[in-house]
């Protein structure tokens, strides 16, 4: 399940932002601390999601147990395109569960919006990311060299998007 996020998310959040795979492949914060976590579920989530931004959401299991992220970013209402970003804990790797949720959020982005275009990128060592991509019915349209930026290095990004008219109705 996707819901907005509580604070009662903030002491998992810190968990999985200060794990090595997610520190890894995203430029976040070191340490990421509880502070950081906390603000980012009771203010920033809801102020971005407010301004148009973006939607940041967690990723929750039946019994409500936090699994991961999943937003949508740099939003351009007026090109009618967003990306999709996630990140899971290490509890819920190889689940399925970044796949699920991906495709839940930008397949109702698509459906329910005017959004016309998922662009998702994954840094070309991120094989995990990669494989999401591709599961979700993306297309990959190539490499953005030197295109994304980690905590203390440039790296490639390959390219994928998802298009209103590849959502089966």
């Amino acid at each position: 399940m996707l819901r907005a996020y509580r604070a009662s998310d903030a002491p998992a959040r810190v968990s999985g932002m200060n794990d090595a795979d997610v520190r890894r492949w995203l430029p976040v914060p070191r340490p990421y601390t509880e502070a950081m976590a906390l603000d980012w579920c009771v203010r920033e989530a809801e102020q971005r999601r407010r301004t148009g931004d973006g939607l940041h959401l967690a990723i929750v299991d039946e019994r409500d147990t936090f699994l991961g992220d999943i937003c949508l970013k740099h939003t351009d209402w007026r090109l009618g395109q967003t990306e999709i970003g996630y990140w899971t804990s290490p509890h819920a790797r190889g689940r399925g569960i970044a796949t699920a949720a991906c495709r839940t959020l930008s397949q109702w982005a698509l459906m329910t919006t005017h959004i016309v275009r998922v662009v998702l990128v994954a840094a070309t060592g991120n094989i995990a990311s990669q494989r999401v991509a591709e599961r979700c019915g993306f297309s990959y349209e190539g490499t953005a060299r030197s295109g994304g930026i980690l905590f203390d290095d440039r790296t490639d990004l390959k390219v994928y998007s998802l298009l209103r008219t590849d959502v089966p109705t």
